[in-house]
């Protein structure tokens, strides 16, 4: 069994053929589409937080409004960069947006991946201390954060307070109990999966890690989860950690199916570099009809080792259609395969 839910972008254009022109059909359509992946039993709606771009930017908003509207599937990103982020704000923001969805946030968040501008985060005015990079800024930030989570105490109260204070040092609020133990962590290589195990994190893995082997993709990204679980195990933690790995899966049922995706061209892995620094490997896209794609499903290692399955979603060919790309898959893909 597998939780199966969709993670979109939430990419805006004016451009021919969409149908998400503005900011304002971004938000409204993620609400949406969240509401009816939870009628179509879907487990989980996800989103990508870009910042200087036309997709999804501010998280907190979003999230609050679809645990509002829904009751049952579980909300969160895949992934905040930290390198944007006040670990301090955003503790008091994710415990507002667990408490309106009653305990269904999964909070991805990471170091990011390349933005649409050089440096963003310094315009957000943070900057890496002495020494650090913008990867060891989101690192120290990811465990302020986490910190924060614990719900406890540590600033020194007022003596003169507007309003009574409660015994002892102060903490956050709005605190979300249990909320911790849902952060996960997006990450691109075998080591970043092995340092998010140690602090006891779930973990996120995209289509997109370092390339560190010459194995296909889904093999290198299964050994990846491997080593995140028998570093969780050495960590000593007591509970199970959770796992997830994104797709493009498109099962082509109808002629709208074949028209957008039955080309295949994205049928193979692809290597090149995310930045100048880092040789990375880029998993393939699935199309086919839905007895050649169980066939090829049944061999993604990756996706065997997993819990999770975020579903990426064309959010700009609009609500009804990105529905019917989660309901194909939950109909005639996953019962084959044993998800459901």
């Amino acid at each position: 069994m597998k939780n199966i839910g969709f993670l979109s972008f939430g990419h805006w254009s004016p451009a021919t053929g969409s149908q998400t022109s503005t900011a304002s059909d971004a938000l409204i359509q993620s609400i949406d589409l969240a509401v009816a992946a939870e009628n179509l039993g879907a487990d989980g709606a996800f989103f990508r937080v870009h910042h200087f771009a036309q997709q999804l930017g501010s998280p907190f908003p979003l999230l609050a409004a679809v645990g509002a509207k829904t009751s049952r599937i579980e909300i969160g990103t895949a992934v905040i960069d930290m390198r944007y982020e006040n670990p301090h704000y955003m503790a008091e923001d994710a415990g507002a947006a667990d408490l309106i969805s009653e305990g269904r946030l999964q909070l991805g968040i990471s170091r990011g991946s390349p933005e649409q501008v050089i440096d963003g985060w310094r315009y957000f005015g943070y900057q890496p201390s002495e020494g650090e990079t913008d990867a060891d800024m989101a690192r120290r930030k990811t465990e302020v954060f986490l910190e924060m989570l614990r719900g406890e105490g540590f600033a020194q109260p007022n003596p003169r307070p507007m309003f009574q204070n409660p015994p002892g040092m102060l903490r956050l609020e709005p605190h979300s109990e249990g909320l911790r133990e849902r952060i996960w962590w997006g990450s691109g290589s075998n080591a970043t999966a092995v340092w998010a195990a140690k602090l006891g994190m779930n973990l996120q893995s995209s289509t997109l890690k370092d390339h560190e082997s010459d194995d296909p993709f889904h093999v290198q990204q299964a050994d990846q989860i491997r080593a995140y679980r028998a570093a969780w195990k050495e960590a000593g933690h007591t509970r199970e950690p959770r796992v997830s790995v994104s797709r493009s899966i498109f099962a082509l049922v109808d002629d709208r199916d074949r028209a957008y995706f039955g080309r295949g061209g994205e049928s193979e892995d692809q290597i090149g570099h995310i930045d100048e620094n880092t040789r990375s490997i880029f998993g393939r896209s699935y199309a086919a009809e839905p007895e050649n794609l169980v066939k090829e499903l049944a061999n993604d290692e990756a996706i065997a080792e997993a819990d999770t399955l975020m579903l990426t979603v064309p959010n700009q060919l609009g609500v009804d259609y990105n529905a019917h790309v989660i309901e194909s898959i939950l109909t005639h893909v996953a019962p084959e395969l044993g998800w459901r």
